[in-house]
């Protein structure tokens, strides 16, 4: 089988190679974390390295539950090291393993041992393992398939892209959807099984959730609202008109397994002129587009709050933090950050009436400051617009830059 080239990932993976730090490699479940590293044992394979000197344990296997307890993982893994090699050890899933820190950490400070492990949630790395390790790993935070690469997929090769943007944004990125060409219904039979499988595992059983269906419907106010300024009371207000009681308080218990479980991506909001962080009103974006066309009905209408989603998704992969701009008389779509390096973003379906561009250039107008500004749209342009430095990109050559 040809897997889609995850060269952005894989390159992290061989960039840190040997160093003398834990890998960690988060994400969604099914994104394709199990996938990198076979992907990686091969090429380190191709390199030199030998099949007896890795190591390899996927927790979500049955055949590993003997080794869900720290210390026999840590004796399992041991008795089996070679000496006088380096020795790669790849630990897949590792939240299911209990007090797993312990193993890594003692597995860790071996000369001849190299470590990396995946989970399927934000918060595996929290708590007493950050304090454990703190210093002692890095973290590649992994999602599905960007656009770029689910046009490298070998069954999309050849297909117009505006065509494969369609089918990108309606059946989603998730690798297995597009390896396998699902159908329509498959793929919404795919998606409703792992998002249920995510909500049970990673929010339900974790933060014991006694109220699923509460929980649910949170859920997929969040995934139909995605794009727009929400707030706890006002999640809670709305369920209330719907006849279901439920208080503030645990609304925000449950966004925070939404968010941890990695089906929801926080944007809080930022005041550009301040430069600061502001604690209300931030908005919310999915995962993935198609897991949320299979659980909520969209609109026509939505496809500007679409574009954000995927634009948000994709500033997260090139390694920005992503916030929704606050200005006094408005905001703009997204501030992104990273370094010294700040960006500005508006996105919209189309400007190409005059109203719309002014109304989507406004806000770029009161920013002060001299950091890049540009307007993304699916309107087809030769090359960049440029007004009085803002540039007007289409989306797609941005998406695929």
């Amino acid at each position: 089988m040809a897997w889609i080239e995850r060269n952005q990932y894989l390159d992290w993976l061989v960039e840190w190679k040997d160093k003398r730090v834990i890998k960690v490699v988060s994400g969604v479940r099914r994104c394709g974390k199990s996938t990198l590293f076979t992907i990686f044992c091969e090429h380190i394979m191709k390199s030199g390295v030998e099949r007896n000197q890795i190591i390899d344990l996927n927790f979500e296997s049955l055949d590993y539950e003997h080794l869900t307890n720290y210390r026999v993982l840590y004796d399992y893994v041991n008795a089996r090291l070679d000496p006088d090699r380096m020795n790669y050890i790849f630990l897949d899933e590792i939240q299911h393993v209990e007090h797993f820190e312990k193993a890594v950490d003692s597995l860790f400070i071996k000369e001849n041992v190299d470590v990396y492990v995946t989970g399927s949630n934000a918060y595996f790395m929290s708590g007493e393992l950050a304090t454990l390790l703190s210093g002692r790993y890095v973290e590649l935070k992994m999602l599905p398939l960007s656009f770029k690469e689910f046009c490298t997929a070998e069954n999309n090769k050849g297909i117009p892209r505006n065509r494969l943007f369609s089918q990108y944004i309606e059946k989603g990125s998730f690798p297995f959807i597009s390896d396998f060409q699902l159908d329509e219904q498959q793929t919404k039979a795919y998606l409703r099984d792992l998002y249920n499988t995510i909500l049970l595992n990673d929010v339900v059983a974790r933060i014991k959730v006694t109220d699923v269906p509460t929980l649910e419907n949170v859920s997929k106010f969040l995934l139909h609202n995605i794009g727009s300024k929400v707030s706890l009371r006002k999640i809670a207000d709305t369920l209330k008109s719907n006849g279901q009681s439920v208080d503030v308080k645990t609304v925000g218990k449950y966004l925070k397994g939404l968010t941890e479980s990695l089906v929801l991506y926080s944007a809080p909001r930022y005041n550009v002129r301040g430069r600061q962080l502001l604690s209300t009103h931030g908005k919310y974006y999915a995962v993935d587009i198609g897991l949320r066309n299979a659980l909520v009905k969209g609109q026509a209408s939505d496809i500007g709050h679409v574009l954000e989603n995927v634009v948000y998704l994709e500033l997260l992969r090139r390694g920005y933090d992503v916030y929704v701009g606050d200005l006094d008389n408005g905001e703009v779509d997204f501030v992104a950050i990273k370094s010294n390096d700040t960006l500005y973003f508006q996105v919209a379906a189309t400007t190409l009436e005059e109203s719309t561009l002014k109304r989507e250039l406004a806000p770029f107008r009161r920013i002060t400051d001299n950091y890049p500004k540009m307007l993304l749209t699916l309107d087809e342009l030769f090359g960049t617009a440029d007004y009085g430095g803002i540039q007007k990109k289409n989306v797609l050559d941005w998406l695929l830059d």
